[in-house]
This record gives structure tokens, sequence and C-alpha cells, in this order.
């Protein structure tokens, strides 16, 4: 039985959420810029094909790879809101993806070549800040890809959510899909990367007990920070 939250309505992030959603980032941040830099001078792959070749920029999918960060914040904290044990088992699978992108952006550094973006207009302006913004690395598999379902598969299946927004995360993290192809972020080899981790991850904290080992040093954490009583919240009424 899944514990249940006290006070799941009164407080927008519970307060046993705030240090496993917090740590999500730092190891996001840790795996994507560190290790970028860390391998910004070895060989790295190219594994485009003819039919990423055929997709035609799109630039202003780029509302949609940029619309997704705040896609994200929502459903991160909508997923962490369902029970403490939901979000420790989330939060668990989004670490051990992150890691899983890192042991792959290490062993298979990889790159593609982006387009001469022609013209102008706000679209392709801000293309062009995402291009200078964000360099041609870290590709596979796609974090952009994997946050999105990752988005979907935490409230996949989970009656407390609206029906309707289940759908429409569906939607949009497909949406993000076709947004990194479309902008040439990405190939479509990273897209199916990002789900297979994804999947992956998330299959293996909801059938194993893996994430109670996360939970403990997260409680210690937030016992610290926030009294002991913080680290209860989460339990059985």
């Amino acid at each position: 039985m899944k514990r249940k939250t006290k006070g799941y309505a009164k407080q927008p992030v519970p307060t046993y959420a705030i240090v496993p959603l917090i740590s999500c980032v730092i190891v996001n941040c840790l795996v994507y810029f560190g290790l970028a830099k860390f391998a910004s001078g070895w060989k790295h792959y190219d594994f485009t094909t003819p039919l990423d070749r055929m997709v035609p920029v799109v630039p202003w999918f780029v509302s949609i790879y940029f619309g997704c960060y705040l896609f994200w914040i929502v459903n991160y904290i909508m997923i962490a809101r369902i029970s403490k044990e939901h979000c420790m088992r989330f939060v668990t699978a989004d670490m051990i993806s992150r890691l899983v992108c890192g042991v792959f952006y290490l062993l298979i550094p990889t790159t593609n070549v982006r387009p001469v973006l022609e013209g102008s207009g706000i679209w392709t302006e801000l293309l062009r800040t995402l291009y200078s913004m964000d360099s041609a690395t870290n590709l596979f598999p796609s974090i952009h890809c994997l946050v999105s379902w990752f988005c979907f598969i935490g409230i996949r299946g989970q009656k407390s959510i609206p029906r309707a927004y289940r759908i429409f995360s569906c939607v949009f993290a497909v949406l993000v899909f076709v947004s990194t192809q479309v902008t040439k972020q990405h190939y479509i080899i990273d897209v199916i990367g990002g789900i297979a981790v994804a999947e992956a991850a998330y299959y293996l904290t909801h059938h194993t007990q893996f994430y109670r080992s996360v939970e403990k040093w997260m409680d210690r954490i937030t016992g610290l920070l926030f009294g002991r009583r913080a680290t209860d919240s989460g339990k059985e009424s």
C-alpha cells in the first residue's frame, strides 16, 4: 500500500519532496554540464542518418523546446505530490537515468552538425540563440526527451491525476520529441535512447526496493534541514 501524504492538498511541494527534487536538478547539472566540459577534447561521434537529413528545420518548434522547462517543473512537482513512496521511486529512477546518460556521454561522446540558419524572424533568432547557448554535445541519449517522457510515465495510470492532463502530458512529450528533430538539436537515435533509458530506470525502481536506500539518505538530509517530522509527512495516516 502506498503511503499517503498528510496535508497533500495544502502543500504545493511536500516537505519530504524538496530535497529529492533539488537533488534531481543537481545530478542533472553535474552530468550534463560537468561531463560536457570533461570530455570536450575527446573524439565525438556523429550518428546522423539519411532519415535525419530529410527532416526539415522548423524554427518555431523552438518554442516547444524552451517551453518544456515549465512542463518539467509542473509535472515533477505533481508527481512528487502523489505520495512519498511514489516520489522516492520516481526520484531514484530519475537519478539512475542521469548516471546511465553520464556513462554514455563518457564512453560514446556524440555531436552533430547544425544547419546554417538563413533569414530572420523571432523563431529563427531564438533558434540561433539556442545554438549559441547549447553546444552540440551530450546528444545520446537525449535528456530533453528523457525528462519529458518521465513527466508522462510518472503520472501514467495515476487516477489522482485527471485523465485529460495525463493525455496532454503524453502529447506534449511527443511534441518535445518532434522539437528536438526539427530544431536539429538531436537525431532520432537520441530520442529512442532517451525513452528507453527512462522506461528502464522507471521499471527498475517500481519493481524493486532499491529506492529505499535513496530514501534513507534523503530523509536524513530532510531531517537535518526541516526536522524529523518532515520525514514522516508521507507516512500512512
